[in-house]
């Protein structure tokens, strides 16, 4: 995994977030830090034409509950927009109910862009059972 920040892999583990295709990912993925420089969290975006996907958002156990992954997907989504793309999609296997309070609706996969189906994380290192949600990037 060359060129990955060694954090965000040990947060992604801790979180039991997918790894294995960190190296080969077409997406930025960012550290957030607090004004000391602490990190506080870890997320990336991976843009298919208009859509985003966002993924590997963590926030170590010890900073959370202090609104930084509120405050983390809010700006992966200003992101994908000044990039832009127009819909946000992300996997979950638990954390539906807090992305729920950003925005995201469940959407059947039927209903999703082949592009966001056909990437790793949605063929084959989350499982099936991963809720798929979106929303509009804008904020």
């Amino acid at each position: 995994m060359d060129n990955v920040d060694s954090g965000l892999e040990s947060a992604l583990r801790s979180a039991d977030l997918p790894t294995e295709d960190l190296g080969q990912s077409s997406g930025k993925f960012f550290r957030f830090s607090d004004r000391e420089g602490k990190p506080v969290g870890y997320g990336g975006v991976e843009f298919y034409g208009k859509d985003a996907l966002l993924r590997s958002i963590a926030v170590p156990a010890e900073a959370q509950k202090h609104g930084h992954g509120s405050a983390i997907t809010r700006l992966l989504l200003r992101y994908a927009d000044i990039q832009g793309a127009e819909a946000g999609y992300l996997l979950t296997t638990d954390a539906a109910p807090f992305f729920g309070k950003l925005g995201f609706r469940p959407v059947e996969r039927t209903a999703v862009p082949d592009a966001i189906l056909s990437t790793p994380q949605a063929s084959g290192l989350c499982p099936s059972t991963a809720s798929i949600l979106t929303r509009s990037v804008s904020i």
